[in-house]
């Protein structure tokens, strides 16, 4: 039997992906290119936009077009959202919402016991736009592979904050975690491979415990012991889990990089507060602050933050755009901004308010803080050139050239080298 996958959205796909491919091949299938003719087809889909919905839909019409007889199977956000709209598409077989991703393989490779055409999973399913989420009992573990170099290993699922714009919670369902051991054991498996660094993913990975009653901090103390992995980044963390005594035990010399993502999405506190976020600027900023005071020194590599910003929320006037725009630029100067224009998401709060931003005010917006984007990322180049740093080289080439980040997420490209490839390599940035 042939499949063949196709993933849109955040790493935590992608590392569910991956879990499913490895899943499959184990159970003696192949996994094929996705322009190829296959017997089942995986979707994983993302709703986080209406943009990610469409592309969704057209991917799913695509594989049909591609093989008419087979069966396509949906899951991820979209899957848990508009269960509904993707059963009415043509070729669609399967839908798997938030909490019957572990069903996936094995009702997938029993598909010729189960009847024919579209069906919902036996199991809960929730209507559209609907009000509650998704059972929050279960965790789907997962972590990516394929790479040689890095590994997104999934370590908590959805989210108890149920921002005004959020789908999130309604998607994912509420905020729970795998237990220690569990994710231990994955890393161990995936420095079986040979990769040398796990990015930590989730939807709110600071939120780590709430179901097995053990701490952020916990768990990565316990993955700095696992033998094999060199090197750690945390995707995304919110500035109100960043503790002190997280930034003061990564700063003491761990795997940890210097490197932090962090969502801001928005610098004025009038929307902060509009959308229901759980800091202020002035918390946010002195997170910043505390994590530079502990982690950067004369002659030493600054701080990469990766900061994510969206524009046009509802209520976000020039005068507070101005806001947001001032303190990135001003006060907190991250190394990158990660741009989002505002989707109006049916069934969130948000999605209710009269006042929404125009979309070419969203555009200009976007244009803006783009353009401030680059001039940030090239001033944060500029100040670390001439200081060491490691970095772990890429197996891909291209023009003859390897390429590699540093530890603060820098890239760096030097002549390719096989036998440099995989490796850790102390450099000068230049």
């Amino acid at each position: 039997m042939k499949i063949a996958f196709s993933t849109l959205g955040c790493k935590l796909n992608y590392a569910e992906t991956s879990t499913y491919e490895r899943g499959f091949v184990a159970a003696g299938w192949e996994v094929v290119p996705w322009t190829s003719q296959a017997d089942v087809y995986l979707i994983n889909t993302c709703a986080v936009t209406e943009t990610a919905e469409k592309k969704s839909r057209n991917l799913i019409r695509r594989a049909h077009k591609t093989a008419p007889d087979a069966r396509i199977v949906v899951t991820g956000c979209y899957a848990e959202l508009r269960r509904g709209q993707l059963l009415e598409i043509e070729g669609v077989w399967r839908v798997f919402g938030a909490t019957e991703k572990s069903q996936i393989i094995s009702t997938v490779v029993d598909f010729r016991t189960l009847p024919e055409g579209p069906s919902l999973l036996s199991g809960r399913g929730w209507p559209e736009s609907s009000a509650g989420t998704p059972s929050s009992g279960t965790v789907f573990g997962a972590f990516s592979s394929g790479e040689r170099t890095r590994s997104f290993l999934k370590v908590q699922d959805g989210c108890n904050n149920f921002c005004a714009y959020c789908t999130v919670p309604f998607a994912r369902g509420r905020s729970r975690n795998i237990p220690i051991c569990e994710v231990v054991k994955m890393a161990r498996s995936i420095a079986a491979e040979g990769v040398k660094e796990v990015v930590l993913t989730g939807v709110n990975t600071g939120d780590f415990g709430r179901t097995s009653g053990e701490s952020f901090l916990d768990l990565l103390k316990a993955l700095n012991q696992v033998e094999g992995i060199e090197r750690y980044r945390i995707s995304s963390i919110e500035p109100n889990l960043i503790t002190p005594e997280i930034v003061d035990w990564i700063a003491s010399g761990t795997k940890f990089q210097r490197h932090f993502h962090i969502p801001l999405q928005s610098g004025s506190d009038t929307l902060l507060r509009r959308v229901g976020r759980r800091y202020d600027t002035a918390l946010f900023a002195s997170r910043i602050d505390y994590i530079r005071q502990a982690m950067e020194r004369p002659g030493e590599p600054q701080v990469f933050f990766g900061i994510d910003v969206i524009v046009g929320l509802p209520g976000e006037t020039e005068e507070l755009f101005m806001e947001t725009y001032r303190f990135l630029k001003e006060r907190i100067r991250p190394s990158f901004i990660h741009v989002f224009p505002y989707s109006r998401r049916p069934g969130t709060r948000a999605a209710t308010w009269k006042d929404q931003v125009q979309d070419s005010v969203k555009t200009e917006r976007v244009a803006r803080l783009e353009a401030l984007c680059e001039e940030l990322h090239a001033a944060f180049v500029s100040a670390n050139r001439g200081l060491e740093e490691t970095v772990l080289w890429e197996s891909s080439v291209k023009d003859g050239m390897m390429g590699g980040y540093t530890g603060n997420y820098i890239r760096i490209e030097r002549p390719a080298d096989p036998a440099r490839f995989n490796t850790l390599e102390r450099i000068v940035i230049d």
